[in-house]
């Protein structure tokens, strides 16, 4: 298919949907959605000229999983958001089946995006390339091909550039399976990110003391926090444990120490991101201001998504809200990013016994929890937030099967924020320790029922929308 072809199906696609899409009461009022289509991993989050720049993988042509375009969100505050123009379409050769992710630098001034081209072919097998394209007068990117074939030694499934800089130099971390099927992170480096040099695995399955940790490692980044080298990614194929691993698929980190000469990376632990039910594939930036942001896909790559009833109004998935990263401890520590303090509406405040506790709207709110004593938070009839003392466990129905499912957090609570918007709840547990981020269906309005013979001080403050233009 063309490039006007397939951008034509796709602005049909667009016209003929946005506004049943729109309508849906659960769609959110200040989380990023997609106009129509699916929506999964944000790609190429950047600052550059005053203005944040989040793409995305989407399939503007149905509820499913396909062949991949990057959209494009632009926005001066982190709160309101633009449209901008498409930025990628899959079809060149090199990327026929979908333009996959990747992330985004500033290369002499100029914009420019690094992604992988999926190519499947009629057998079965597959192959990856690395691509670029840079960004022209109008806003929109001129592909320049592949820079990278299929390294030698891998499968087919090598993806998610993410490149940065460092020491003079271009330096990327690309998601790997090796032949032997085991999940890997690549280090490669550039002086013009058009020909690489491979340093060799940093991380993975079998390396810096792991066992066998998962078939393919997705959405790999790396950067510094506090003097300490994080890795951020996603390791497929890690079997599920009695309290972590729950999700079809993980997403998590390791602290360390890369050695940029060596191509060496000596790290800790795995550590979860985010023990909800919905998040992956997160990706981060540096704001000019120095902090350290990130933003994830609410969604895990499974069977059970499309049992979201979102999908009968021709839409899918959210990203999640952006967040503030530091290293405290060895452990990073996510909060709301600050700009969102600015939707909040009045504060209301209440304290006393549990079950005695106001029953708020929180289809779109901030509620804060101060207490260490037991209690239940029901959202709705839908999703339960229930703390006994030792762990704090979240609990809804399976949308496919119909069976409770739970998530669950250990440790000595003290404080949780709950940011809630029309299907989705992010908790951050005594200021950003620990993060659960789910999807959730109820009928709205979304009554918060606080129940339990302890004591609870709370605040709720409604949230307003954000423009997205």
């Amino acid at each position: 298919m063309t490039e006007a072809s397939l951008l034509k199906q796709a602005l049909r696609s667009v016209v003929a949907g946005q506004v049943k899409a729109a309508a849906d009461p659960h769609r959110p009022g200040w989380h990023l959605a997609p106009p129509v289509g699916l929506l999964n991993d944000p790609n190429g989050f950047i600052q550059h000229n005053g203005r944040f720049h989040l793409f995305y993988q989407w399939n503007p042509l149905a509820c499913a999983h396909g062949a991949k375009f990057w959209g494009h969100w632009s926005s001066v505050d982190l709160l309101h958001w633009r449209h901008e123009p498409l930025a990628l379409a899959p079809v060149e050769a090199y990327e026929s089946h979908g333009c996959y992710s990747g992330s985004a630098v500033v290369d002499n001034g100029q914009l420019t995006l690094i992604y992988t081209g999926n190519v499947k072919y009629a057998d079965g097998s597959r192959t990856a390339f690395q691509c670029l394209a840079r960004e022209n007068a109008d806003g929109e990117f001129d592909k320049i091909g592949p820079v990278l074939d299929l390294p030698a030694g891998y499968t087919g499934h090598v993806r998610d550039p993410k490149v940065w800089q460092h020491g003079g130099h271009w330096h990327m971390v690309l998601g790997a399976q090796d032949l032997s099927l085991q999940g890997k992170v690549l280090l490669l480096r550039s002086a013009d990110l058009l020909t690489w040099q491979s340093q060799g695995e940093i991380a993975g399955s079998g390396l810096n003391g792991l066992g066998e940790f998962g078939y393919m490692w997705e959405c790999p980044d790396l950067f510094s926090l506090s003097g300490s080298d994080v890795l951020i990614c996603c390791p497929q194929g890690l079997p599920a444990e009695a309290d972590r691993y729950l999700n079809t698929f993980q997403s998590g980190y390791f602290v360390g120490q890369l050695d940029y000469d060596q191509g060496q990376f000596v790290h800790g632990d795995f550590h979860e991101l985010d023990l909800g039910f919905e998040f992956y594939a997160p990706q981060t930036t540096q704001s000019a201001d120095g902090r350290r942001l990130l933003i994830g896909w609410m969604g895990i790559p499974d069977g059970d998504e499309f049992y979201q009833p979102t999908v009968a109004q021709g839409w899918i998935h959210t990203m999640t809200c952006p967040r503030e990263l530091t290293l405290e401890s060895g452990k990073v520590i996510q909060r709301p990013a600050r700009e969102l303090q600015q939707l909040r509406g009045e504060v209301q405040q209440w304290q006393g016994i549990a079950q005695d506790a106001p029953v708020w709207d929180v289809t779109r709110a901030e509620v804060e929890v101060e207490t260490d004593r037991p209690f239940v938070a029901d959202f709705g009839g839908d999703l339960v937030l229930t703390w006994d003392g030792e762990w704090l466990r979240l609990t809804r129905q399976n949308r496919r099967s119909g069976e409770p499912e739970q998530r669950v957090w250990r440790g000595a609570l003290r404080q949780l924020t709950a940011l809630c918007d029309s299907s989705s709840v992010e908790i951050f547990i005594n200021g950003g320790e620990a993060v659960m981020s789910s999807r959730y269906f109820p009928v709205l309005p979304i009554p918060l029922t606080f129940s339990g013979k302890q004591p609870i001080a709370l605040r709720h403050w409604p949230l307003s929308d954000c423009v997205i233009e």
